[in-house]
């Protein structure tokens, strides 16, 4: 098979990664990719959200299976796209249609969702233009810490979280008045606050069929003990210590089966990934969240502990073949460290050089994913906010996350930033 996948961090670097291992892989492209995606196939200089360009050059070389790395092409059709475009109709493309999509890209879109199919999530009201006065009026029947979401897509970040009601009710005005967030904000949820430990759980599913990839605990924000702003993530651990059979067995019947069913029920078409972000107060799974697509850092971590091969997978879900395929995992530990540029999640710098280890300097059990980098001439530099992850993989978390932060030490380039707490905090 010949595939193309689009984005160009850490996340698609990991699936090429584990792509390039397949029996069944011919060709592997990248678009537009990143320093790190270089090495395992071709980069090509292709914006994800040019529709056009992508169906052009699907058609040119000869694509079998386009994977979509971003939410963004998915919240805007492209799956949809393809499957009215002549000649092209048999091209997999990895992800729901428009409509599933807004899973992910309307968090409204998604409560409403919750709230029809019965999946427990929290307390919420929904306010758009013109409805100042009504949200506000909704924030007052809440007890702090307030939260307030923008309903579209945010990159991670679009979640304000806090004790002060005048703090709250700012980021209300602002975000349906369109002064934060831009579009994203100008629908607004407020939440109910979930006091629990959040967990990510990540499906493959082809609209009948599902299976669940490894737990994962993502840390997002910016400082240490998880303080600080939110980030697109800091690190990411698996297996969550806190996650017990017992759990697992409450997620799947409260929370996947029902989504899965819901997904049917409202006619979505989606063959992909979904992930789940859940809140476990007293033992119970809340959800918080949904996105269509893999997670990024916990890609990386989530693919490492993956035994079964990815693209034979992506290719039973594409052709509604999923029930047939038992998915592997790893009884291993693993970890992720986020490596950032000095600034992030606020402005930056780019094109800072990086001195990067040989691969015959890594363990066995180390794992080093570009995120956001590029190359001049021959020398990588900086290209993003997010710059590297570091993964380290043992029998045991403790030193799976000792092995990561080996890496990072590896890692050099003015202004490095990373958290030095993933692990040891819940």
């Amino acid at each position: 098979m010949r595939v193309l996948i689009l984005g160009s961090g850490g996340r698609e670097h990991a699936i090429g990664w584990k792509v390039s291992s397949s029996s069944l892989l011919e060709g592997l492209f990248f678009g537009p990719g990143n320093a790190g995606t270089a090495a395992l196939g071709e980069n090509v200089d292709l914006d994800p959200m040019d529709f056009a360009a992508v169906e052009a050059f699907v058609r040119e070389r000869n694509i079998d299976m386009v994977v979509v790395g971003p939410e963004a092409p998915l919240a805007g059709g492209i799956v949809d796209h393809f499957a009215k475009v002549k000649g092209l109709e048999k091209v997999a493309v990895i992800g729901p249609g428009k409509e599933g999509a807004q899973l992910e890209s309307s968090k409204k879109f998604a409560k409403e969702f919750m709230k029809r199919h019965r999946i427990p999530s929290a307390k919420y009201g929904a306010f758009g233009k013109g409805q100042v006065r009504e949200a506000v009026a909704f924030l007052k029947t809440m007890k702090a810490p307030y939260v307030v979401k923008a309903s579209g897509l945010a990159a991670g970040k679009g979640v304000i979280v806090t004790e002060d009601y005048a703090e709250a009710e700012k980021a209300v005005k602002e975000m349906i008045r369109g002064e934060a967030f831009g579009g994203a904000g100008k629908e607004v949820v407020i939440e109910e606050f979930l006091k629990g430990v959040e967990v990510s759980m990540f499906a493959v599913t082809d609209g009948e069929a599902w299976r669940l990839l490894p737990s994962a605990m993502d840390y997002k924000r910016i400082g240490e003990g998880n303080t600080g702003l939110n980030t697109g993530g800091m690190g990411a651990i698996s297996p969550v210590p806190h996650v017990s059979p017992e759990f697992m067995e409450k997620v799947k019947n409260q929370v996947v089966i029902p989504t899965i069913r819901g997904i049917q029920r409202d006619g979505f078409d989606y063959k992909g990934f979904l992930f789940f972000g859940l809140m476990k107060v007293q033992g119970d799974p809340y959800v918080i969240e949904y996105n269509c697509r893999l997670g990024d850092p916990e890609t990386q971590i989530i693919l490492a502990l993956l035994e079964t091969d990815l693209l034979h997978l992506m290719d039973g879900l594409s052709n509604g073949l999923l029930s047939e395929i038992d998915v592997a995992l790893s009884p291993r530990a693993a970890a992720t460290i986020t490596v950032a540029s000095a600034g992030y999640p606020g402005p930056y710098e780019k094109g800072v050089p990086m001195e990067l280890p040989a691969a015959n300097d890594l363990e066995d059990d180390q794992l080093l994913f570009h995120a956001g980098t590029r190359l001049e001439g021959d020398q990588v530099v900086t290209a993003g906010g997010r710059v590297m992850a570091c993964i380290g993989m043992d029998a045991e978390l403790e030193k799976a996350v000792e092995k990561a932060y080996g890496l990072v030490d590896k890692v050099k380039y003015e202004g490095k930033t990373f958290r030095t707490d993933i692990g040891s905090v819940g």
